[in-house]
């Protein structure tokens, strides 16, 4: 029998799995035989170690989910001990070098490289969605002139859920696919859409002539000229920031996508939550957070007596270490070779100076040699964007666009599992039990012998 066949097993029981774990119970001297699978054990398998009849039973405690396994997933492998990242089994590196984005995206949804044929239709499955219903656009003018980007990007997708109701038969895999291919197509007119709004021009429709990234640059950027013609070079490097972006396993945003879907909440609502998520400085928004660094320190000489305030922990160094990653990010890699590109078009910005120098001195550090302190995606990223003409306060909206194909794969993942339920985790109390309860006209005096 498998392991994962057997939830629970005592010691002296007939059958057992070849991998397992034995446990004792110092509090009542029993012992316990669980199955490993995956190397993991399953957490119900905890509850079966109690007391007596009348306990809960054992509970894992793991604040922020440092090392507990919410679900079972085929999308995406990250190996952070060894900087390995790869999608449906294939290397980023592979991906970003050879792939475009929509067909990283095709993978990303059905699991396999498309062919010449599939790709031709995939392509224009998407481009024929890109335009967004008027309603769009009157609902983007309730937004004062300075509202953030990501907000408006959050509550935008959020009101597409108004407009296409069919997206609550989430049982359905035909219409989640409908919907995926909807979401996919119309995130980037959004952020398109946010951007004028926030510079107050007016809106441009979407191009079906021109590429996925291209697209976006055309409805961003497009001025009077009658055509607009995206920079290949530039059109390139999106492309290839978009197809590192596009997932990374069980981040926050991703588990926060899985847990609102979890619900049976349709996939508008639950990307918009995901983006909700990725709008925080600890996630999406830390590539904004290293540019402003890089302005704080100001030149390349400055570098090391910053270093030193890193050490000595009056500042944080952004852009470097990682929760999963142990090594080198790979796809940091990529983008600085990225940014080499961009530059001998945009010209070169003297921040990549800065940055680079930074990055020298802290691998070669003790300090941060011993802290596994890499520089991740984050740390060239922003000064890519900020070369190419994006603001700062925009960079998350542009790692919200490929990240939704992340996000709209694994909700689509979750759904095929028959494992999955509502997300609900326990919790440890740590409150008052049984109070007296104390009548309006002495509570005063309560509350005075407290102080």
């Amino acid at each position: 029998m498998h392991p994962h066949n057997l939830s629970f097993l005592q010691q002296g029981d007939s059958i057992m799995p070849s991998d397992t774990i034995t446990l004792t119970d110092e509090r009542t001297g029993k012992t316990y035989t669980l199955p490993i699978e995956d190397g993991t054990v399953r957490s119900m398998d905890l509850r079966k170690i109690r007391t007596d009849d009348a306990d809960f039973g054992l509970m894992a405690y793991d604040p922020a989910f440092v090392n507990t396994a919410s679900c079972r997933s085929s999308i995406t492998y990250l190996d952070g001990e060894r900087g390995i990242l790869e999608y449906r089994g294939y290397p980023i590196e592979t991906l970003a070098e050879h792939c475009s984005f929509l067909e990283v995206a095709y993978l990303l949804v059905f699991g396999d490289l498309p062919n010449e044929t599939e790709l031709k239709a995939w392509a224009n499955e998407i481009t024929c969605r890109t335009m967004l219903h008027e309603n769009i656009g009157k609902f983007m003018e309730g937004f004062r002139y300075d509202a953030h980007p990501m907000s408006m990007l959050v509550s935008s997708i959020a009101a597409l859920s108004t407009l296409y109701p069919d997206a609550k038969e989430v049982r359905d895999p035909v219409n989640r696919l409908h919907q995926t291919k909807r979401l996919i197509a119309k995130v980037p007119s959004i952020a398109a859409m946010c951007y004028r709004h926030a510079v107050g021009f007016p809106y441009v429709y979407p191009d079906n002539d021109l590429s996925y990234t291209e697209n976006l640059m055309n409805m961003m950027w497009k001025m009077v000229e009658p055509k607009y013609a995206a920079n290949p070079v530039l059109a390139r490097a999106l492309d290839v920031l978009f197809i590192l972006h596009a997932d990374h396993e069980q981040n926050c945003s991703t588990n926060t996508m899985r847990s609102v879907g979890s619900s049976m909440a349709d996939p508008y609502l639950a990307v918009s939550a995901a983006a909700a998520a990725l709008s925080g400085s600890l996630h999406g928004g830390a590539n904004e957070q290293v540019l402003r660094m890089l302005e704080e320190i100001g030149s390349k000489d400055r570098v090391p007596a910053y270093i030193e305030r890193v050490k000595n922990g009056e500042v944080k160094l952004m852009g470097f270490g990682h929760r999963v990653y142990k090594n080198y990010d790979p796809r940091a890699k990529i983008i600085k070779w990225t940014a080499e590109q961009v530059f001998r078009v945009t010209g070169r910005n003297p921040k990549l100076d800065i940055a680079l120098e930074l990055e020298r001195i802290a691998l070669e550090d003790e300090y941060f040699i011993e802290r596994k302190l890499y520089p991740n995606v984050d740390f060239y990223s922003g000064i890519i964007y900020q070369a190419m003409g994006f603001k700062p306060e925009f960079f998350t909206v542009l790692f919200a666009i490929p990240r939704t194909v992340g996000w709209l794969a694994q909700w689509d993942e979750m759904h095929r599992d028959p494992e999955q339920k509502i997300a609900r985790p326990r919790q440890i109390y740590t409150g008052e039990r049984q109070r007296p309860f104390v009548p309006m006209q002495e509570r005063h005096a309560v509350l005075t012998a407290k102080q």
